[in-house]
């Protein structure tokens, strides 16, 4: 479960179960709960239990959406306790019993609170009561474009700085280490210094302007090959230590490949669970078809069926990506490192 709806009246219950088919509709496990009292409405409804105080902690720790239906005091008490910051909490939405208002009341942007209540407000036909100061002015987002795009932000402050700029009508600047396309957003400006802007990188250690939100990119892939019962350990000094050597971290990174004969490398699969990174297995007759030069091995070739299986890995792991580190080895592990042919799109 990792989206949760308390309410607390009939009516309440009624839209809990409308949005429930709504929200897994867009790929959220949603839990419904209730007073006892209307529990019998349907059995998808559970009861708030042991207490709201009590849920509102756990859920707040796992769930990536909150939806309070009945009073916005009663929403905004449960979750107080708990707020830590804007890159950190869930979205959190409340919405009135006859669901004719849907306010976002938290992680408007980063949670995506905003763009969920819109949708919900379509679903129940409602008001979606949108507060931040971009969206009301229709400017644009940085916060909510780099998450909708699978970026990490640095430097949180700095962004808060950029979206006063634009609500002030000042223009920000944009350096991007990756081709630009089409049209810049009204109040964005190409540009190489500059009191404030953003700047898409994979090095957060970026700073062309005084104060720089520094976005970077999911797009690195790791090609990996591995002896037989490499531990994780083994596996894992290299990747950072090479990753380092990029002057990257892991948080660029989008996912591992490596060839289907170590699809059961137990280090090799605990290493890429513990960094929540997904894991591709490729044939040697897949590897063996990716274009382009790289190192071979006789001995590889004989083992496995393929001369190269962490640089061809990594390449096609990333859509015939570019390759940033070609095959290193230490301690019977072998890595290469490929980066996406990433366009910055603001019109997508």
């Amino acid at each position: 479960m990792n989206a949760i709806v308390f309410s607390f009246t009939r009516n309440g219950a009624k839209i809990s179960l409308k949005l429930q088919k709504y929200l897994d509709s867009c790929g959220f496990e949603t839990g419904i709960f209730t007073t006892r009292r209307y529990r019998e409405i349907d059995p998808a409804l559970r009861e708030i239990s042991p207490s709201l105080q009590v849920m509102c902690k756990e859920a707040f720790s796992c769930c990536r959406l909150m939806i309070f239906i009945g009073a916005t005091g009663i929403a905004i008490r449960s979750i107080a306790p708990y707020i830590r910051s804007k890159t950190r909490d869930p979205a959190v939405i409340s919405i009135d019993e006859q669901g004719k208002f849907v306010v976002p009341l938290l992680s408007g942007h980063i949670g995506g609170a905003n763009s969920l209540a819109t949708g919900i407000a379509a679903v129940l036909k409602a008001v979606p009561v949108i507060t931040t100061a971009t969206d009301v002015n229709d400017l644009f987002a940085v916060d909510e474009w780099a998450t909708r795009h699978k970026m990490s932000i640095f430097n949180m402050d700095a962004a808060k700085t950029f979206a006063s700029y634009l609500v002030d009508c000042k223009k920000v600047g944009v350096k991007s280490e990756f081709p630009v396309k089409g049209t810049l957003p009204r109040g964005l400006v190409l540009a190489e210094e500059g009191p404030v802007g953003m700047a898409i990188s994979l090095r957060k250690t970026v700073q062309p302007f005084v104060e720089t939100v520094v976005l970077r990119p999911r797009i690195l892939h790791l090609g990996i090959g591995c002896r037989r019962g490499t531990s994780k350990d083994k596996i894992e000094e290299i990747v950072i230590q090479e990753l380092a050597r990029l002057k990257v971290t892991l948080s660029v990174v989008k996912g591992i490949a490596s060839i289907d004969v170590k699809k059961d490398e137990q280090g090799l699969l605990t290493f890429a669970d513990e960094c929540a990174l997904p894991i591709r297995f490729y044939s040697a007759e897949e590897l063996n078809a990716v274009k382009g030069e790289f190192t071979p091995s006789d001995f590889v070739a004989k083992t496995v069926g393929v001369d190269n299986v962490c640089e061809r890995a990594a390449v096609l792991d990333s859509n015939g990506g570019k390759l940033l580190l070609r095959k290193t080895g230490r301690n019977g592990v072998t890595l290469a490192v490929a980066v996406e042919n990433f366009v910055v799109d603001f019109n997508e």
